[in-house]
């Protein structure tokens, strides 16, 4: 099965900044569009959209403003294989479900449709935390110049190289589908001497000291990934600070933000991950979330 590249629409401009992006993702790879919109109107709500009328009404009205967004993008990649689906049910779990089936879901990154907006509100958080797809967030000011040569595609690489694979793999593949350079970018701090093994000290020494050994370990994390796309250009970037931190210093020359998530689940919701967090709040490109194993 080819799995499709999906867009997540809700009438916002953020959400039809993610299906343009979608869209030239999925001319990029080969692969068909999908465009789900998930609905559920509120007397209220279908009031302030300019919605009258039965529930009748209210689908017709769903339905013809997917068809008009879909038609931009049709017009622009007449080959592309679209097809839609226009669901009126919860829309976090029909979103989870979607992405389910995907290689790649897209959303809005800060935007409230006229009827349910996604993010970065309970509904968005859902979606990143429960997908076992990687989930790429894009604002509304996303325009195809963005991802023009010269912008890199910036991945951020903790912990043991099976942490970040996840990762990695996505930012490898984006970066060969575009002709870009990756930049891995590692982050460390000074860790408290007692959380210092006797063996962890030994590969300190081996590798002289913290700066060289997290290069060591950056440099074996993505081997593997140098071997599979040799025509992938790569840049290792390894820096003393949060991982937060530094991710932001070098988002500015980023046409694409990708970093891993485990989530973690609290008594009051769904949690994404701190570093995740940081990047869909402050970085300014799209950012993929993508989670571990």
């Amino acid at each position: 099965m080819t799995r499709p590249i999906t867009a997540g629409v809700d009438g916002s401009q953020e959400s039809l900044a993610a299906l343009g992006w979608a869209a030239r993702e999925a001319v990029r790879r080969g692969r068909p569009l999908r465009v789900v919109h998930a609905w559920r109107v509120q007397p209220q709500e279908a009031l302030e959209a300019g919605i009258e009328g039965d529930a009748d009404s209210q689908a017709e009205w769903v339905h013809s403003a997917v068809t008009e967004a879909v038609g931009t993008v049709t017009e622009r990649h007449p080959d592309l294989a679209v097809t839609t689906d226009v669901v009126e049910g919860p829309v976090a779990d029909t979103l989870v479900a979607a992405a389910a089936d995907a290689e790649t879901m897209v959303l809005g990154s800060r935007g409230h449709g006229r009827i349910v907006g996604f993010l970065l509100g309970s509904v968005g958080q859902q979606v990143i935390a429960a997908a076992t797809r990687p989930v790429v967030l894009v604002r509304a000011g996303d325009r195809p110049s963005s991802e023009a040569a010269g912008r890199e595609i910036v991945v951020g690489q903790q912990g043991d190289p099976e942490d970040s694979a996840g990762a990695l793999r996505f930012a490898f593949e984006t970066a060969a589908a575009r002709g870009a350079t990756v930049r891995v970018v590692r982050a460390w701090n000074l860790p408290p001497v007692f959380a210092y093994s006797p063996g962890s000290l030994k590969l300190l020494d081996q590798a002289g000291g913290l700066e060289p050994y997290e290069k060591k370990s950056l440099a074996a994390a993505v081997r593997p990934w140098r071997e599979r796309f040799p025509d992938v250009r790569v840049e290792e970037h390894v820096e003393m600070g949060s991982a937060s931190q530094v991710l932001l210093s070098v988002a500015g020359t980023a046409q694409l933000m990708v970093v891993g998530r485990r989530a973690h689940r609290t008594a009051v919701g769904a949690r994404i991950g701190s570093v995740a967090h940081g990047m869909l709040h402050h970085a300014d490109c799209p950012v993929a979330v993508v989670p571990h194993g």
